[in-house]
């Protein structure tokens, strides 16, 4: 068998494990809070610059479509910090997506209306430092496929 002494020093180091992990775990939860707390007051930031139609739109699907200020071209910002902007048609299909965000570590809510601003006050600057990215549509399936073709 063991000697005391080390079954001893195994209990106890359990036990200080144990502890260190409960501390872990109130540390996460309480950051997780403030992260709320910082994404809450983002969203509340852009509603206020939100237009009565965007906000409509982003209650609906947290998403708001701006239009640019240079070419007239319209965008849809979705709920996001990256990859989060695209250029729509006429038929609100997405053209082009644009990836753009301020630099530092900002809540979705601060970088959409980042984002908002850009595009509808300096759309050519903003698009000129923006990554490009095609957009991918969503494939056809069977089941949505008219009747009598199939894909």
């Amino acid at each position: 068998m063991f000697p005391q002494p080390v079954v001893s020093a195994t209990l106890y180091l359990g036990r200080l494990l144990a502890e260190g992990a409960r501390k872990v775990q109130a540390v996460r939860e309480r950051y997780r809070a403030i992260e709320d707390i910082r994404e809450a007051r983002g969203i509340t930031l852009l509603r206020e610059w939100l237009s009565p139609e965007q906000q409509a739109q982003f209650d609906a699907s947290k998403s708001f479509n701006v239009v640019g200020c240079d070419t007239g071209k319209r965008y849809r910002i979705r709920h996001g910090t990256g990859t989060n902007v695209h250029e729509i048609d006429d038929a609100g299909r997405p053209v082009m997506g644009w990836c753009f965000v301020p630099s530092g570590h900002f809540t979705a809510g601060d970088v959409m209306l980042a984002q908002k601003i850009a595009l509808e006050t300096n759309e050519r600057a903003a698009l000129a430092v923006a990554n490009r990215f095609p957009v991918q549509l969503p494939r056809r399936t069977y089941s949505d496929a008219p009747p009598g073709r199939a894909y």
